[in-house]
C-alpha cells in the first residue's frame, strides 16, 4: 500500500511536469529552443577542444607525447581566458542591453560565440586562439544571464521557481543528445579530423542566434 501511494505521488508529479511543459508561456518556449541549440554547441566545444588543439595546433595525436601534454595544458589556459572574459563582459552587458535591448544583446553574444568556434578551423597559432576564446567568453557571459533575465519577465511570479527548473531541462537534454550522437557523426563524416566539430558547433550556435529572432524584442 505504501508502494502504491508512492507510485501515485510520482505519477502525479510527472503529470504536473508534463502539464507545465505543455502550458509554457510562448516566450519561454522560444527561449527553450534557443537554449537547446546554445548548449548543444557548448557541449561540442567542451568535448572536442582538447583533441582539436592538440592535433591541429600542436600537431600530435599521441597522448603520451610532450606536445600533447603541452596542448592539453594550453586548453586549460584557453578555458580560463573565456571564463575571465565572461566575468568582464558581465559589466558591459547591462550597457549594451540598455541600448539595443536584451534580445539583440543576446544575439550579439551568440553570434560572437559562433565566430569564435568557426575561427578554430583556420587558426594554427596557439596565441591566436586567445582571440577565439575572447569571442566565446562574450557568448558565455550572455548565455549565463540574458535568457534568465528575459524569462523572468515572461513568467507568472507564482510559478517562477517551477518554470525556471523546467527551463534547465533544455540544458540537460542537449548534453544527452550530443554525448550520444556526436561521436558517431564524427567517426562517420569526419574520421580522424576533430576540427570539423567546431564548424558544427558554430552552425548550431548560429541557429540559436536565428531562433532568438522569434523572441519578442522587448522580452
Amino acid at each position: 500500500s505504501a508502494a502504491l501511494v508512492r507510485s501515485g505521488r510520482e505519477s502525479n508529479v510527472l503529470s504536473q511536469i508534463v502539464g507545465y511543459l505543455a502550458t509554457m508561456p510562448q516566450t519561454m518556449k522560444r527561449l527553450a529552443l534557443v537554449q537547446f541549440f546554445t548548449w548543444s554547441a557548448l557541449f561540442i566545444m567542451w568535448i572536442y577542444t582538447t583533441p582539436i588543439v592538440t592535433q591541429h595546433v600542436f600537431g600530435t595525436t599521441d597522448t603520451t607525447s610532450a606536445a600533447y601534454n603541452e596542448g592539453a595544458n594550453w586548453v586549460g589556459v584557453l578555458f580560463a581566458v573565456y571564463n575571465g572574459v565572461a566575468t568582464l563582459w558581465a559589466f558591459v552587458m547591462p550597457w549594451l542591453a540598455a541600448r539595443i535591448g536584451r534580445r539583440d544583446a543576446h544575439i550579439v553574444g551568440l553570434l560572437s560565440g559562433a565566430a569564435g568556434f568557426a575561427s578554430f578551423l583556420v587558426i594554427r597559432d596557439p596565441l591566436m586562439l586567445i582571440g577565439s576564446m575572447v569571442l566565446i567568453g562574450i557568448a558565455w557571459s550572455s548565455i549565463l544571464t540574458m535568457p534568465y533575465a528575459m524569462l523572468s519577465n515572461a513568467l507568472p511570479q507564482a510559478k517562477l521557481g517551477v518554470y525556471m527548473g523546467l527551463f534547465n531541462i533544455f540544458i540537460v537534454l542537449p548534453q544527452l543528445i550530443v554525448s550520444s550522437v556526436m561521436g558517431q557523426v564524427m567517426r562517420t563524416v569526419f574520421p580522424g579530423d576533430p576540427v570539423w566539430a567546431m564548424l558544427i558547433a558554430a552552425g548550431v550556435m548560429g541557429v540559436a542566434a536565428l531562433a532568438m529572432l522569434r523572441v519578442p524584442r522587448d522580452a
